[in-house]
């Protein structure tokens, strides 16, 4: 094929600038938020900022803590992440370790992660 076939008019620019509003708006911009802070806090009604933690959690680039009216945290499983919930406030917070596992997963959850002998 012939490299003059390619020419930038079959590129497609979405139009108008990327919105800075706000650090929250894309992935890359809420994991850099969390990591240079330590953690942010998500307000319980803030759906667009929940759908994107979810995502980093899923892949295990932060961490959810779900915050109770009695100001108490709860570590959330990706899976429970997943049913997005407004009625309480979430903690998105870095990982204290890239393989870190919690005491406080189900047996069943634990299960997946214990070493097979082949």
């Amino acid at each position: 094929m012939d490299s003059r076939s390619f020419s930038p008019s079959n590129v497609v620019r979405f139009p108008g600038p990327r919105s800075t509003n706000s650090p929250r708006r894309d992935q890359k911009s809420l994991m850099d938020a969390v990591y240079a802070a330590g953690s942010l806090p998500i307000a319980a009604e803030d759906r667009t900022t929940k759908t994107l933690a979810t995502r980093l959690t899923i892949f295990g680039f932060v961490t959810l803590d779900e915050v109770q009216a009695d100001g108490s945290v709860r570590r959330l499983r990706p899976s429970e992440a997943i049913h997005l919930s407004t009625e309480h406030p979430w903690r998105i917070s870095r990982p204290s370790s890239r393989y870190a596992i919690g005491n406080d997963f189900p047996a069943s959850d634990l299960e997946l992660f214990a070493a097979q002998m082949g």
